[in-house]
């Protein structure tokens, strides 16, 4: 079970939760979201954007992927993002076409960024919402579904497609066993956000833990 803990900005908690062993941590880039982030993080503090040296100068390590999570931003903006913070997934979570995940695809790859990885997010309360997952299958690597309550999980046993998916929502750390109880052959983790948070964009590390421990 992979795993992805989103929303982060400060660079000690991103360590922290880093070495926990989690696969990607999540940086949201939305002006309007109290996790938004506009500076890079770092142990010692924080620095300016411009600095593209992002993998030197932060305490993300190799091992764990830098997911840039995107709302119906202009194209060149997330392109900026992706240099100046070093970025190794692209989320889009707003209402993006399938043209302009191709278009930046062909910008970024391979002269920009060699292999970036492109996700859609797709909230999914009704069946017809999942099905929008047909538009996109054919531009990118690996969906999102965004759950409005855990019990909506049943209505992704009609996701018959071929890319891989996190499952995404409300995640808390009293959903163990919802979390164990779930099976698709294209589910291959979870995505984890507000639920382990003392305050938006810090991490509760032991809570984290505790539940990642029981998560199999």
């Amino acid at each position: 079970m992979k795993v992805k803990v989103c929303g982060m900005r400060n660079g000690e908690n991103i360590q922290q939760v880093e070495e926990l062993g989690v696969d990607w941590i999540g940086m949201i880039f939305q002006s309007e979201s109290p996790r938004n982030v506009t500076m890079i993080p770092t142990h010692a503090g924080i620095i300016p954007d411009r600095r593209a040296n992002f993998s030197t100068h932060s305490e993300v390590s190799g091992s764990c992927k830098k997911v840039g999570v995107f709302f119906d931003e202009m194209a060149q903006n997330i392109i900026t993002r992706v240099v100046n913070f070093q970025l190794d997934v692209i989320q889009l979570s707003g209402n993006e076409t399938p043209t302009l995940i191709r278009n930046l695809r062909c910008t970024l790859d391979p002269d920009i960024s060699p292999n970036i990885s492109l996700w859609k997010t797709i909230s999914v309360s009704t069946p017809a919402d999942l099905a929008t997952y047909s538009l996109y299958e054919d531009c990118i690597d690996m969906f999102v579904f965004d759950l409005k309550k855990m019990d909506d999980a049943k209505l992704l046993e009609a996701y018959k497609g071929e890319k891989p998916f996190l499952l995404s929502g409300e995640i808390g750390p009293d959903d163990v066993a919802r979390i164990n109880s779930f099976s698709h052959p294209r589910c291959i983790g979870i995505d984890l956000n507000t639920q382990f948070e003392t305050e938006p964009g810090m991490k509760d590390v032991s809570l984290l833990k505790q539940f990642l421990s029981g998560i199999h």
